[in-house]
């Protein structure tokens, strides 16, 4: 039986990792009901490319959730690389440094420099993986969402050292799509959890007004899609109702699709049949831009 796979797995940092420390901390892979990956020491992107007969030239790249703790790799991550290649789209899963983690200095960094530098990798690659360079996107789920919401609102703040030319590429997603997001970490709304693992227990206002993706919106911030369950308990539906007015603000396109049942954390929806239409509404938007 012969395996032709189409994935590659690629460091994010080829060379010296930033904001890193030597600890004896050690990767950890829990494959129970779902693939959950804690301490991640050394960023990858996992690429999924689909066949070139029906490949559309876009690529999503892909950052699962967890609280910023853990990362729902498969639930999150690559069964919705598998989702876009069915339609031609090239889906890139991105494991990412948690705040979490001994081995890293300036926790509320980390996500966002693996972040931008893998929007730079993909870029860089894009003539050889069959991709247009402009129509590159993101999705993120959860803690996930908070960190794809960041980049599409901070890709242009400097949170590492320029090392190659990788670095020369924009970090500016095309598209986002934001999937049941952390978006705010005012008290009021945000999920505590994802706020504590990123900020630390006491941080300061400005902090929290600097990781407030609603307060950071801006005429650049690209188009996005947004999903929510009215009765998520985890992640309250106002961060998505936040962003969407902060959008509409800057007349930035954007589409919200608010479920009257889900939870929080259904990713594909699968349980239940007007939930698990999401995803063709979202597949939908991506061939509309």
């Amino acid at each position: 039986m012969y395996h032709y796979s189409q994935t590659t797995i690629l460091p994010i940092w080829p060379n010296d990792i930033p904001n890193t420390i030597k600890t004896d901390e050690v990767e950890e892979v829990l494959n129970q009901d779902i693939i959950r990956i804690s301490k991640v020491q050394n960023p990858t992107i996992e690429v999924y490319l689909p066949a070139k007969k029906i490949a559309t030239g876009q690529a999503v790249l892909i950052f699962p959730g967890g609280g910023y703790q853990i990362l729902a790799y498969d639930w999150e991550g690559t069964d919705f690389a598998k989702l876009l290649n069915s339609k031609g789209i090239a889906g890139i899963v991105v494991k990412y440094r948690l705040p979490n983690s001994k081995s890293i200095t300036e926790r509320h960094k980390v996500p966002l420099q693996d972040a931008q530098r893998a929007m730079r990798l993909v870029r860089s690659m894009a003539k050889e993986w069959n991709i247009n360079e402009n129509n590159i996107g993101i999705m993120g789920f959860s803690a996930g969402g908070h960190l794809a919401a960041t980049l599409g609102t901070h890709y242009n703040e400097e949170v590492y050292a320029k090392t190659d030319a990788v670095d020369l590429f924009s970090a500016r997603p095309n598209f986002m799509a934001l999937i049941y997001p952390v978006i705010s970490m005012a008290t009021a709304h945000t999920h505590q959890g994802s706020k504590t693992a990123l900020l630390g227990k006491t941080p300061n206002q400005a902090q929290i007004d600097h990781f407030s993706n609603e307060l950071q919106v801006n005429k650049e911030t690209p188009p996005t899609f947004l999903v929510h369950a009215s009765d998520d308990t985890a992640v309250p539906v106002e961060n998505s109702l936040l962003f969407y007015t902060a959008l509409r603000k800057y007349n930035i396109p954007a589409e919200m699709h608010i479920y009257p049942t889900g939870g929080h954390g259904f990713a594909l929806g699968l349980g239940n049949a007007h939930l698990a239409s999401w995803t063709n509404q979202w597949i939908g938007w991506l061939s509309s831009l």
